[in-house]
This record gives structure tokens, sequence and C-alpha cells, in this order.
């Protein structure tokens, strides 16, 4: 069976893939990579077809991101972006195949920023490929970034060098916490809790769409303890 044969039956073999996703941050529905990856994989071992990654380009950069906080005053971080020309080559069992390229963007405050373009072009490669039905191919994926213009970027960066250099010394005034936010106490289980799980912080914070665990809605936290009192003790 060629590759044109083969793509013709994992068509047929894959089906629809929903929206069983959900964007943390503002609340909307979206294809994950992980149910595109579920939905193809045993179409594509039943009829012997793998897909060959190379990425022609990338380019990286910093950029910084911009959140409102509870006082209206903006929060500023660093974050990774990265965009990524990928081909992917499909192979058939009898050597035949065919190549698709796409492009695709990631950001992240951490490494992983390229890890997330490769998977976004993958994904994309595979609905266009295979004609995955969607209900529209607009996809704003699982994140969401405010963006400061690029030429700001270093006056923002500035700026939050000197607020670090000179602490507020506004008469001494005792700041209280933001009630729609989780009190201390409650971050401090928290930070036991994921002390004695093992599970990561920063699984916790993109579980939110956050940047620290102080952002965690106090309507949350209940749902929170629950998960953690379901989870069992890490143990080396």
């Amino acid at each position: 069976m060629n590759i044109y044969q083969a793509i013709n039956k994992v068509m047929a073999k894959i089906g629809v893939v929903g929206k069983d996703s959900k964007n943390q941050s503002q609340g909307f529905m979206y294809r994950g990579i992980d149910a595109v990856m579920n939905a193809i994989n045993p179409a594509l071992v039943e009829n012997k077809v793998f897909v060959v990654p190379e990425v022609l380009e990338q380019t990286r950069e910093e950029r910084t991101s911009i959140k409102r906080d509870y006082n209206g005053q903006e929060r500023t971080s660093t974050l990774i972006y990265s965009i990524c020309k990928i081909k992917f080559t499909f192979y058939a069992e009898d050597g035949s195949h065919i190549e698709a390229i796409t492009i695709g963007e990631g950001m992240d405050s951490g490494d992983k920023a390229t890890n997330k373009a490769m998977s976004i072009a993958f994904k994309y490669a595979c609905f266009q490929v295979f004609c995955i039905p969607t209900e529209e191919m607009v996809d704003p994926d699982a994140e969401c970034h405010e963006v400061a213009p690029k030429e700001k970027t270093k006056k923002n960066t500035e700026k939050k060098e000197q607020k670090q250099e000179k602490p507020s010394t506004q008469n001494n005034m005792e700041v209280f916490p933001n009630p729609d936010f989780i009190t201390p106490e409650q971050k401090a289980f928290i930070l036991s809790e994921l002390t004695r799980t093992h599970v990561a912080k920063e699984d916790v914070m993109k579980m939110f769409g956050i940047e620290t665990l102080d952002d965690i809605p106090k309507t949350a936290f209940e749902g929170l303890k629950k998960k953690f009192s379901k989870t069992p003790t890490w143990k080396e």
C-alpha cells in the first residue's frame, strides 16, 4: 500500500476530534495535541504510516507578558517566544512518502516554548493532511498572553528592576491580602501539599493560567484541596 492509499484509509479511520480541552485563562474550549495524538495513533499504526519531523527554521526571542493585579497595576514577566518552521514527512510501508510544512508558535516562561511550537505545528499538519473534521480551523489553542510592544520591553524591564532596588516605605502601612484570592494560610497549606505529593508548583499554576500561587482564586481552593486529598503521598 502506497502513501496515498494509506492516508485515505487513515482519514476514514480517524473521525471527528472534539473540543475536549479547556483554556484555564479565558475559559474557551479547544482541541488539544493529546486529543489529536490519541485520535490518529491507532489509525497510523493500523495502516503502517509513520511521521518524521525536521525543523527547517527557528527563531527565538524574549517578550514581556503583561498582567494587571487586583489594584490595577501592571505586572510583567519574561516569556520566551519561539517560531518553528517544520517539515513533516509521512511514510508508508512501501517507502513512498509525502511532505507537509507548517509553522508553529509557542510562548513559555520556562524552557517549553520550542516544545509548544513543535506541538502546534504537528497538530495543524495532521488537521490538514488528514482533513480531520473541525468546526473551524482558527484555533486559539491552550494559552494566551497579553504582550507588550517589542520596543517597550526594555523599558518595562528597567522599571521592574528599579522597583526591586527601592522597596516601598509608604508610611509602613500594613498590606492586606486580596479577598478574591487565597489567604496566606491557604497558600501555606497548598505548599505543604505540594511537598507531600511531590506535585510541581508549575503544574498548579498552569492549571489556573497564573504566574504565582498568590493568584489562585479563593473560590477554587476547596476544589484544589479535594484534589490533593485524593493524591497519594510521594515516595522515593
